[in-house]
């Protein structure tokens, strides 16, 4: 399955107002100029996804993973290479990096972070479509990529919709991305919901 560019357009645009208000939140959050860019938007398979991740490097990821449920389904996850997830607590909090301070805040930053920034792009994709979709509570993973998402014959047979984003924060720009995954026939739904609001 691909998008056509129309949908790919769309759904893009529902992302970047999604990361749009995230990125207010967090600058509210922490009276600090945070920006958040979306430049590439793209849709793959489940093993496809297995390869791409290796582009982010073998090491371990930092990751926040939450559950959405309604008309369609499935988890969105925000990842970092642990490097660049330090990189950011470091900056949002203010601690040095390999402190003691820093490693106690990491998880509570992290998951907040992608809470925000989640919840932001799920609810964009809701209102915009005009549809209601529900949240279970943020749960943050730092471990290797394979455990970050189950890999049950259902997620191996879904697609998932693949966000590259980036946090420019003060001089420094860290690499994230949102990895949405769909349950089965939960993507069909998705489009049409999509194809509705562009009138096709």
């Amino acid at each position: 399955m691909r998008l056509l560019p129309s949908q790919v357009d769309s759904l893009k645009e529902m992302v970047n107002i999604g990361v749009g208000h995230a990125a207010g939140v967090l600058n509210a959050m922490l009276n600090s100029r945070v920006k958040l860019h979306v430049p590439v938007v793209e849709m793959m398979s489940h093993e496809e996804l297995q390869t791409k991740i290796q582009s982010m490097g073998n090491g371990n990821l930092s990751s926040v993973r939450l559950g959405f449920k309604g008309p369609f389904s499935g988890n969105a996850s925000l990842v970092f290479p642990a490097d660049g997830a330090i990189k950011l607590v470091s900056i949002l909090t203010g601690s040095e990096p390999g402190s003691r301070d820093l490693d106690a805040m990491r998880v509570g930053t992290l998951t907040e972070v992608g809470n925000i920034v989640l919840n932001g792009v799920m609810g964009a994709i809701g209102n915009e479509l005009k549809l209601h979709v529900f949240y279970s509570v943020p749960i943050y993973v730092d471990n290797p990529f394979e455990v970050i998402l189950s890999t049950s014959q259902a997620e191996v047979d879904a697609y998932v919709v693949w966000v590259q984003t980036s946090f420019t924060l003060e001089t420094e720009s860290i690499a994230g991305d949102i990895i949405l995954v769909f349950d089965v026939g939960s993507l069909d739904l998705l489009l049409e919901a999509v194809n509705r609001a562009m009138g096709i």
